[in-house]
C-alpha cells in the first residue's frame, strides 16, 4: 500500500532570512529524524511574509538564490523533499512562490501565487503565469498559497482533476474577524474534491487558523495548537484520496 509520510512546519516568523534558514534547517532535520518524505513550511518563510505586522528585510535576489541553494544541499543531505515559499523575482516581476526541492536536492520547479490578496497589491507582486503538478514518491500533489485557497477554491479543484491525491496550502492567517470562515474553507477544499488538505500557518500568538490536515472524508485528523512550534507528521494514503467529485465536475456546463 503506497503512503507518504508528510510534515506540515508551524514555525515562528522569522527575524530575518538568516532566521528564516535557522528555522528551515532544523525543521527539516526533525523531518528526517521522524522519516518524512516531504516538509511544507508557511508562505514565505524566506524572508518572511510582507503587510502582516513583522519587519521584513528588502529583497535581495544574491541573497535569496544563495539561501535557495544551500536549502537544497539540506534536502540532499537529510534525505527529504522540500516545499519551500519565498519571495522571488524574475523577468516579469516579484512572485510569492513555492519551490519544489525533492529529496536528492534537485529543483523540480515552482508553484507561484497566482491569486494575490489586495492587501498585497502594495508590494507589486506579480501573479504568475500558470499551475502545475509535483510528485514525490509517487504521489502527486499541487499546491495553492494562502489567499488562493481560502477565495479561490478553482485552484484546487484544478490540482485534483488532474490526479493530485493533496494540495498543500501554505498561508499566514493572523487574528481575523470571522476565523471560522477559515477553518471550514480548509474542510470545503477537501471534500468539494475528496483529497488531502494540508494548510501550513505560522505559529502566531493571535492565530486565526492552526496548521491542520484534513482527509479526503473532510475529517481534521491533525491539527497543531495555536501559537506552538511544531511539525505535524502524518502518513497519508493516497488510494483514499478517490478525487469522486472532482472527477465529476462538469466544466463545459458551469
Amino acid at each position: 500500500m503506497l503512503k507518504l509520510r508528510i510534515g506540515l512546519a508551524q514555525s515562528r516568523f522569522p527575524k530575518s532570512l538568516s532566521d528564516g534558514m535557522d528555522i528551515v534547517k532544523k525543521m527539516i532535520a526533525q523531518a528526517s529524524d521522524q522519516k518524512c518524505g516531504v516538509i511544507c513550511f508557511p508562505e514565505s518563510v524566506l524572508p518572511g511574509l510582507r503587510g502582516v505586522g513583522f519587519s521584513v528585510e528588502e529583497y535581495d535576489h544574491l541573497k535569496m538564490s544563495a539561501a535557495l541553494d544551500e536549502v537544497c544541499a539540506w534536502a540532499k543531505q537529510y534525505h527529504v523533499a522540500v516545499i519551500l515559499p519565498t519571495e522571488w523575482k524574475d523577468e516579469d516581476g516579484m512572485h510569492l512562490v513555492a519551490f519544489v526541492i525533492s529529496e536528492e536536492g534537485e529543483i523540480q520547479g515552482y508553484q507561484t501565487k497566482n491569486q494575490i490578496d489586495p492587501d498585497e497589491d502594495q508590494f507589486d507582486y506579480v501573479s504568475g503565469r500558470g499551475r502545475q503538478l509535483f510528485t514525490v514518491n509517487h504521489v502527486t500533489f499541487g499546491i495553492v498559497i494562502c489567499h488562493e485557497g481560502w477565495r479561490y477554491p478553482e485552484t484546487v479543484r484544478w490540482a485534483a482533476q488532474r490526479g493530485a491525491s493533496i494540495v498543500f496550502h501554505p498561508q499566514f492567517t493572523g487574528h481575523v474577524p470571522n476565523p471560522e470562515f477559515y477553518r471550514g474553507a480548509m474542510v470545503c477544499r477537501s471534500m468539494e474534491n475528496n483529497i488531502y488538505f494540508a494548510s501550513v500557518n505560522y505559529a502566531l500568538e493571535d492565530q486565526g487558523t492552526t496548521t491542520t490536515l484534513v482527509s479526503p472524508a473532510g475529517v481534521k485528523v491533525s491539527t497543531l495548537p495555536e501559537n506552538v512550534e511544531g511539525l505535524l507528521v502524518w502518513d497519508i494514503k493516497p488510494e483514499q484520496a478517490h478525487r469522486l467529485l472532482a472527477k465529476r465536475f462538469r466544466a463545459e456546463l458551469v
